[in-house]
């Protein structure tokens, strides 16, 4: 979420641009689903997109390229609907990822509002409203300064939007993954339920792993590890969070090698 539920911010609050330069030449945003909300309890809320647009505005003029993998809890979630109602989690998943192609459409639409060229991407090929993934393409559209938004995870069931993510990341040789999320970096329990929790400054991959830690699940920090691809995870509720973290300010909580 770009602004606290059921507010935008001004335009007049963003930061200045002038005279910045950026940490990271590509990055790619993890969102997920539930940053849609809003004041909501269900669904997408177009003023949260439009807010969520402008930040994404103000780091793609410094000419970061950007790349986002948006989930789809704020809508439908497979692995819990599943269990839930009974469904075969293959069918719930595949529901999961229609629900992230919603939300892929919602934020280009708001992007597209503020002048940001972008194009949405599908795992799941529907030439009617997304072109399909093809990474050489993927690349292109970066270098002509388009954001791009990943929608329908891998296109396959059982893999999360968070490994979706990590395999984005590294096909596209991004610098890092930025991990929006409701709290300020990664602790060592529930921050909400335990007020006892330690927040993390930095963390190494294999901590992550061996103290089951809820940065991402296993699969995608695995594959951040393989592939030396550093994750920043920082609250998106506190204004101008995403431009401080591109701008290499010192927020939220980093997890990589430790090299």
């Amino acid at each position: 979420m770009a602004a606290p539920a059921g507010k935008s911010f001004d335009k007049k609050d963003r930061i200045s641009v002038v005279n910045q330069k950026p940490a990271y030449n590509t990055i790619l945003l993890k969102l997920s689903g539930e940053a849609l909300l809003g004041s909501q309890d269900h669904g997408i809320d177009i003023e949260m997109c439009a807010s969520l647009a402008e930040q994404i505005k103000d780091i793609h003029t410094l000419g970061v390229r950007i790349a986002l993998v948006v989930g789809g809890g704020n809508i439908f979630r497979g692995q819990v609907q599943s269990k839930r109602f009974g469904l075969d989690r293959s069918v719930a998943d595949y529901m999961g990822m229609l629900a992230t192609v919603l939300n892929g459409l919602a934020l280009q639409n708001a992007l597209e509002k503020v002048g940001v060229p972008t194009r949405v991407m599908t795992a799941i090929e529907m030439s009617a409203v997304a072109e399909p993934y093809i990474r050489r393409r993927a690349l292109r559209h970066l270098e002509k300064n388009r954001v791009v938004i990943f929608v329908a995870g891998t296109g396959n069931p059982y893999f999360t939007t968070d490994t979706a993510a990590a395999l984005r990341a590294s096909e596209l040789k991004a610098d890092v993954i930025l991990k929006a999320t409701k709290v300020d970096g990664v602790y060592s329990d529930d921050p909400v339920k335990n007020p006892d929790a330690t927040r993390f400054d930095s963390l190494k991959f294999i901590d992550v792993l061996q103290k089951n830690l809820r940065v991402m699940d296993a699969t995608a920090i695995s594959m951040c590890m393989d592939n030396n691809l550093p994750i920043i995870v920082f609250n998106l509720l506190q204004e101008g969070n995403v431009k401080k973290v591109v701008l290499g300010e010192n927020i939220g909580t980093v997890v990589n090698s430790g090299d």
